[in-house]
């Protein structure tokens, strides 16, 4: 019997067999409580078992089992068996975390260390990433750990972040290895052709019951699995074929998820969310915020992954300068998607020039930022109020306001003083006069209360925001300035705790 048919029986063996055993894990879940409720998060309406993977991952062991004895030639094909034990180990591992996970949640910075180690093993097992052949010669050497560390991890995280759709994510691994499959047939690549079939097979089998309306969920071992063995099984069987166009094929099929794995950690940290805390922000999320049904965005990312699997697959059999121009015009063509579905809103020119001004405010790396800093150390060295507010209409000038009364509370004296009632006030006036000013006027009164809970008096301040508009660091500038006057006003007066126990503390020296 040929190869291709035996590789053939195999992937019908496994669907045969997947079929069967996803019911028996959904009884499972049911029984101990491995249940997904809905939620705030959630598409599905009625509780649903999340012990999908463990099916898929029983029937992939028993198929590779059956490959070593029924496929004759299969073990002409491994690399050695020690590599492959070690990288199956390490997937036992990170299916293990993940069903646990399942059953019991576990914080992701735990999840994310059990990945590493997972991916560890393989690593030292032998299967790595240490050149990108074909579409880059770059030999990675050392950092090599680095790169497929990170490759594991990415492909685990973004699979298991695309699966919030019934059959979704699934779907995307089954038609990824569908393609790998096929691919090894045709380069008469037949360890990895047998590898990806039984992949294949044990998630289609699986498929016939997560698909919507789901009756069975992946959960994070399923997920978790199918993420690390497309990453190692591509870097695997890249050993007896090309590095670069073997792993183009997943990383372009996936290539939804895992620009949705890349982008979520930045997008919360942007927003000043935990990075890896879940939200309802990922790409197939905003598909059904555009009106989508979910087998409808379902099938929209399965048809753009269709495309992307048979680009990679044209990409990977042109392999000359012209492969170069389409991933640059495919990568604008997905930034273009992606915006369109407002998922890079938050990555708006405006925003980031906004981000790039606070940090480079707060370090004081600004020219306005030093300017105004030492109009604040200036109102600090006062000794007199006279003094200070000469230095505080410097500040308002730089801050673009029109009018300001320092209305001091009976303690200050200071030339140019008039009073109003018991306060005394010093007005600052740059206003034209004109009557509509006070309709556009900005106007902010602050109190000016010490750390004793002394009130020292108002600072009343005014700002035509047609002429002059609001500044980025206006009110945030102007608080600094209503702390430094507070500091120097509890040092200028005598009837303060402070500046007893400070006098106090004088003649005790003296004495």
């Amino acid at each position: 019997m040929e190869i291709k048919t035996k590789i053939l029986i195999v992937f019908i063996t496994s669907l045969l067999l997947s079929l069967f055993l996803t019911p028996l894990a959904g009884r499972l879940g049911f029984k101990f409580r491995a249940i997904d409720h809905p939620g705030e998060r959630k598409v599905h309406l009625n509780p649903t078992p999340r012990t999908g993977g463990l099916a898929i991952f029983v029937t992939f062991v028993v198929g590779l089992i059956a490959c070593r004895y029924y496929v004759t030639d299969f073990a002409d094909f491994l690399p050695n068996n020690f590599r492959l034990d070690l990288f199956f180990l390490g997937a036992a591992l990170i299916f293990g975390v993940g069903l646990w996970d399942d059953f019991k949640r576990l914080g992701p910075w735990t999840k994310l260390f059990v990945q590493i180690i997972g991916a560890s093993i393989a690593y030292f097992g032998g299967v790595r990433i240490t050149n990108l052949a074909g579409f880059m010669n770059i030999d990675l050497q050392w950092v090599g750990y680095i790169v497929t560390i990170f490759w594991f991890t990415l492909f685990i995280n973004a699979i298991n972040l695309v699966d919030g759709l019934d059959g979704l994510a699934a779907g995307l691994v089954c038609f990824t290895s569908l393609v790998m499959a096929a691919l090894g047939l045709l380069k008469q690549n037949y360890f990895a052709a047998t590898l990806f079939a039984v992949l294949a097979g044990s998630i289609m089998g699986f498929l016939r019951y997560n698909f919507n309306p789901a009756t069975i969920f992946l959960g994070d071992g399923g997920s978790y699995l199918l993420g690390y063995l497309v990453a190692g099984l591509s870097a695997l069987t890249s050993l007896k074929t090309n590095v670069g166009a073997t792993m183009l094929i997943p990383l372009l099929a996936l290539g939804i998820p895992v620009f949705d794995a890349l982008l979520s950690p930045v997008r919360r940290f942007i927003r000043g969310q935990e990075m890896f805390m879940p939200d309802n922000r990922h790409i197939h999320h905003r598909l059904l915020a555009m009106g989508l049904t979910t087998r409808k965005a379902v099938w929209l990312i399965y048809a753009i992954s269709i495309c992307l699997c048979a680009t990679a697959i044209f990409l990977v059999n042109l392999r000359d300068e012209q492969s170069g121009l389409i991933l640059i015009l495919l990568a604008a063509g997905s930034v273009l998607f992606i915006r369109k579905l407002g998922y890079l809103d938050y990555l708006a020119s405006d925003k980031m020039l906004g981000w790039f001004q606070d940090v480079t405010d707060s370090v004081g790396v600004s020219r306005e930022k030093r300017g105004f800093l030492n109009i604040q150390i200036e109102i600090n060295r006062a000794e007199n109020c006279e003094q200070l507010w000469t230095h505080l209409i410097d500040a308002l000038e730089i801050l673009n306001f029109d009018r300001c009364d320092l209305k001091l509370n009976g303690f200050c004296r200071a030339p140019g003083l008039s009073e109003d009632g018991e306060a005394h006030i010093l007005r600052w006036n740059r206003m034209n006069g004109d009557s509509d000013v006070l309709k556009r006027t900005l106007r902010i009164d602050l109190p000016l209360v010490g750390s004793d809970k002394r009130w020292f008096g108002n600072l009343v301040l005014e700002k035509d925001v047609i002429d002059h508009e609001i500044g980025h660091y206006t009110l945030k500038r102007v608080e600094h300035l209503r702390r430094n006057i507070i500091k120097s006003m509890e040092k200028f007066d005598t009837d303060s705790p402070k500046n007893h126990e400070h006098q106090s503390s004088q003649t005790n020296d003296i004495t």
